[in-house]
């Protein structure tokens, strides 16, 4: 049981469209300080779903709580405390920078000073560019500005809906970082809608998987995987006595593969050390040893289940 402060809290929630039923019965959890990923492939009803927690749309069914009061009647002050991208954020294109930020802020009726906006443009890497047009600024850098933006009223909870659809890997890298610094830097909870899943491998520590309007799995990421069977590489000195000791060990039923020195096994987290050590004890050199298996592996053996 997680002790943590519950930030949202989403029941049984159902969202219909006349006959078409977009969310059928997602329930998930994020806590303070979570980077949460939100998986499913396309359609499952992640953007229905994350357009609910804001009050964009309204439920058919079910509860959503956030900061542990119900958005049915504290809707203001939960969305006070929330920033967020959905899709990809939008800027007057000829003006700067800086001078969107500050438009921004008095929309919002926020007073801000010069100091802030300049902390925050540094914060997301556009110091030197902060006095240039958005016209002339890449996907990836109105992206981060996006984000700063969604930092103007220093929210605890950050939504970000696909936010790095588009980008080059570099891009990608930023966007990454950024949100881990979100995380450890600023202490702000983020859920992150994706469907590059090694990116939420990468960054997230819970995540739930919805498909076709339902909830599929949630927890935390290490643990969720490591149930998983996973791909080993060991690069070994000789394959074929590896190979054939393994036929003659508990894991003669493995499967097991080999490409020119390296051996590619199918086996348990737990077996890997195992390995390594019937290896070594047989005078089989191993150089490096890597994990194959990736979160799309787990993500589509459990949608097509």
């Amino acid at each position: 049981m997680d002790d943590r402060i519950k930030i949202v809290e989403v029941k049984n929630l159902v969202k219909n469209y006349g006959n078409f039923c977009a969310v059928k019965d997602v329930s998930f959890d994020v806590y303070q300080n979570d980077v949460f990923g939100f998986l499913g492939p396309n359609g499952a009803g992640k953007s229905t779903t994350i357009r609910t927690i804001l009050s964009l749309i309204s439920p058919t069914s079910g509860t959503i709580n956030l900061f542990g009061k119900s958005l049915i009647t504290n809707r203001n002050y939960a969305l006070s405390k929330i920033g967020c991208i959905v899709e990809k954020p939008d800027f007057y294109k000829y003006l700067s920078a800086k001078k969107n930020l500050e438009i921004f802020a008095r929309i919002s009726g926020m007073s801000i000073s010069k100091t802030k906006v300049s902390e925050l443009i540094e914060f997301v890497g556009l110091t030197g560019r902060e006095n240039d047009k958005l016209s002339g600024f890449s996907h990836g850098m109105k992206q981060r500005l996006g984000i700063a933006q969604t930092l103007l009223h220093d929210p605890e909870l950050i939504i970000l809906d696909e936010p790095t659809t588009g980008l080059d890997p570099q891009g990608i890298i930023d966007i990454r970082n950024l949100i881990l610094q979100l995380k450890n830097e600023k202490n702000k909870t983020v859920i992150l809608s994706s469907h590059i899943l090694s990116e939420i491998e990468l960054i997230a520590n819970r995540m739930i998987i919805i498909n076709k309007g339902k909830t599929i799995v949630q927890g935390n990421v290490v643990d969720l995987l490591n149930s998983e069977e996973v791909i080993v590489q060991f690069k070994v000195d000789d394959v074929s006595k590896a190979i054939e000791l393994l036929k003659q060990s508990e894991f003669n039923s493995n499967e097991i593969t080999n490409n020119d020195s390296n051996l590619l096994i199918h086996t348990k987290v737990e077996a890997i050390a195992i390995i390594n050590n019937l290896f070594c004890s047989n005078t089989i050199n191993v150089s490096s040893i890597e994990t194959k298996r990736k979160l799309e592996d787990y993500f589509l053996r459990l949608i097509n289940t």
